[in-house]
């Protein structure tokens, strides 16, 4: 059995934070060892909480971006619930907010100011848009920095342009946020100062659209939003298949073509056919290249297709419900799935996708109920029961 302990073991987290950016940084910590304390108001906690039920009741966000976490349930707008949080942040190795741009400085819990305190404490600041500039105090809901960032003009079909599926910018943000913790843990290692790190949504989506940004500005066009097409590969598509389901292929260069038109669409001509044998000209007769290829999944169920598509070497997919990814067999056969318990009982997750195979498995522990640990952490903090009870009864806590 291994003796090494999960990475960051040992570190506490104290985070004052809401929705999904923050939320999703500081469970991948927790996944990892870390302890995470989460401040939520008394009145309703974190946001995230009351998305939706559909996860038995409880909210599918809060579920996914929440377990492994304490939660104590303060009034940041009392001063003696500052306070207390003030307390456990100079006992903390991480702090993280997401809260209003300006609002952590009102509450003096902005990185300038713990950071000056607490010369070891790594505090992380995870805004919309940044600390200044014009856009410093605007709303930065996922969906608005995904049209700011660009990414809904390159996502859709022709005739429209359409969000991501899933809170791309806030999913950024927190991975930049997690990774500058890790980074900052190290610095701290061979210098033994913490200090600020800064992220927001707005930079992170750049980054992450790299690509259609560095080809517009120098020099190139903006890609063309193609929904599932590729804008200078064909055949790159999904087809429709005899049992309703949807296969998705992608041929990269004329030796695939050569083994996709011998080995499946049966068509061995067209691997010489000057309208189909390169790339070029496949892209500018995409119609037809759809068309083949259409005719010849149309009659297979989307198994067989896969296996034929497979033997001759061709990239391709099955296009997945959310429902289909619950139940993948690659994920099944992996063994990723863990029970995380929960106030409504064992909920099914999966696996963080960081595992040390030499180390223990990622502690997936509970999904606290609102203020599940007020007492246990306030009384590690030394405030007697007595004093958690006049807290209690004036609303300071919960």
């Amino acid at each position: 059995m291994s003796t090494q302990p999960l990475p960051l073991e040992g570190v506490t987290v104290v985070a004052v934070e809401q929705a999904v950016a923050a939320p999703f940084a500081t469970r991948q910590l927790a996944d990892l060892g870390a302890r995470v304390v989460k401040i939520e108001r008394p009145d309703g906690g974190d946001f995230a909480r009351g998305y939706d039920t559909a996860a038995r009741g409880l909210a599918s966000h809060f579920v996914w971006c929440n377990r492994g976490k304490e939660s104590v349930a303060v009034d940041l707008k009392d001063g003696r619930g500052r306070d207390l949080v003030h307390r456990l942040v100079a006992g903390a190795d991480v702090f993280v907010q997401n809260l209003a741009q300006g609002a952590a400085a009102r509450l003096g819990l902005d990185a300038a100011t713990l950071c000056a305190a607490h010369p070891r404490l790594i505090s992380v600041d995870i805004s919309g848009y940044g600390p200044g500039g014009p856009y410093a105090h605007k709303r930065a809901y996922d969906m608005l920095v995904q049209c700011e960032a660009g990414l809904v003009s390159v996502t859709g079909t022709e005739e429209r342009p359409v969000k991501s599926g899933i809170p791309a910018a806030d999913i950024a943000a927190g991975m930049y946020a997690y990774a500058g913790v890790l980074a900052a843990l190290v610095r701290r290692g061979t210098t033994g100062r913490g200090g600020p790190v800064e992220v927001s949504l707005l930079d992170a989506l750049a980054e992450w659209m790299g690509h259609p940004l560095h080809h517009v500005m120098h020099g190139g066009t903006a890609p063309a939003r193609t929904g599932l097409a590729h804008a200078v590969i064909a055949p790159y598509d999904a087809y429709p298949t005899a049992d309703g389901s949807m296969v998705l292929l992608s041929v990269q260069n004329d030796r695939e073509w050569r083994r996709l038109a011998e080995q499946v669409l049966g068509r061995p001509e067209l691997a010489d056919d000057p309208a189909f044998a390169t790339n070029t000209a496949r892209v500018a007769g995409r119609a037809a290249t759809d068309a083949v290829v259409a005719e010849a999944l149309a009659p297979l169920a989307a198994a067989e297709a896969l296996v034929r598509l497979d033997a001759a070497g061709v990239a391709c997919a099955r296009l997945n419900t959310v429902a289909d990814l619950a139940e993948h067999p690659q994920l099944g056969a992996r063994d990723r799935w863990r029970p995380v318990d929960s106030p409504v009982g064992p909920l099914r997750s999966l696996l963080p996708p960081v595992t040390f195979p030499d180390g223990p498995e990622p502690r997936m522990d509970r999904i606290p109920a609102l203020g599940q640990d007020t007492d246990a952490v306030l009384e590690e903090l030394g405030v007697p029961a007595s004093e958690r009870e006049t807290l209690r009864e004036a609303g300071v806590i919960a």
